[in-house]
């Protein structure tokens, strides 16, 4: 038999780190495509003090903000069932399900104070690492406390619980006690205005993911009749056709900065241009903007053929923002 002293040693060192295991990589934690179905609204602000940016010095964040929130179009795509996924692999440690869905800004709205997470999912990926899903709908959640799940495994649906106006998840990714922006995960609370590299993210979920310096559309289309931002939530807007009472084209955009314009027009057959919404600049960054343009319809109804609308967000003289969409009527 060998005697111990005659073994290889293998250095401590090497040990450890091969039993440590790093940070997780993240896949997209919702079952939607962003800039289609979904957007990211929100990311962790980067500022240590009162004010808030996010990783990439923008305004896309709020004051202590802990995560990144990735937002559906409206909340007629909650009601349909969007599936929230485990974003790796792990272990259930804790949830909380039985807060109703509804709007903060709904007067029947219950107190969230100690529950602005609303109904949520902490999932550990070891290590000390761990992520939270948060405004799960009520009901939804499909997993238990000790259960292993695997990245892309449905574990809830988007819901409307906590402190939330609109429908969305909230991820939270920490290690230990320390939130993380998945990111820029080793910039601390700097931030850097030409971030660089997937951070956390698989390089799937970081291309799905990518930061749109222009803000995003969130909405677009044809109603007919003026619009306003409860109906386009609700998905609930009025049906254009030859002979409503109007022909609307209607945006709504978000995280778009003070100082942009917007500009929406509207074009009949034969490119004849019909309305257009040319306003002022915005007096301040907006979280989300709704603007529309229309025209009663005329006598006899709209000549068949087909409309078009053009949608731009002018920043600095240059356009960052452009949509364009149509209809046959």
């Amino acid at each position: 038999m060998r005697s111990l002293s005659a073994l290889p040693l293998v250095p401590l060192l090497v040990l450890l780190s091969a039993a440590a295991p790093g940070p997780p990589r993240l896949a997209l934690p919702l079952a939607c495509k962003p800039g289609v179905d979904c957007q990211v609204q929100n990311h962790v602000d980067r500022d240590p003090g009162p004010g808030a940016r996010d990783f990439r010095c923008g305004a896309q964040t709020y004051e202590a903000h802990s995560g990144t929130d990735i937002r559906l179009t409206d909340n007629a795509a909650r009601l349909r069932g969007v599936d929230v996924l485990a974003t790796a692999p792990g272990r259930v440690v804790r949830l909380r399900d039985g807060e109703p869905d509804i709007s903060v800004k709904d007067p029947a709205a219950p107190p969230v104070a100690g529950r602005e997470c609303g109904n949520a999912v902490v999932i550990d990926h070891g290590g000390g690492w761990e992520t939270q899903s948060c405004h799960l709908a009520q009901g939804s959640i499909r997993v238990k406390v000790g259960q292993e799940v695997a990245a892309g495994q449905p574990i809830a649906r988007v819901g409307l619980s906590g402190n939330t106006e609109y429908p969305h998840l909230h991820l939270t990714v920490r290690q230990g006690a320390r939130t993380v922006d998945p990111f820029q995960p080793d910039g601390g609370a700097a931030c850097a205005a030409q971030a660089e590299g997937a951070g956390l993210w698989t390089p799937a979920a970081a291309t799905d993911l990518a930061y749109r310096t222009g803000g995003a559309v969130l909405n677009a289309g044809f109603a007919g009749s003026p619009v306003d931002n409860a109906q386009v939530e609700a998905g609930a807007v009025p049906r254009t056709s030859p002979t409503a009472p109007a022909l609307v084209a209607y945006v709504r955009a978000i995280n778009l900065q003070g100082g942009d314009r917007p500009v929406l027009t509207l074009t009949g057959p034969g490119g004849i241009v019909l309305t257009r919404s040319d306003g002022a600049p915005l007096d301040r960054s907006k979280a989300q903007w709704l603007v529309y343009t229309g025209l009663r319809t005329p006598l006899g109804g709209w000549p068949r053929g087909r409309y078009q609308a053009d949608y731009s967000v002018i920043r600095d003289g240059r356009t960052v923002l452009h949509r364009s969409f149509d209809v046959t009527l």
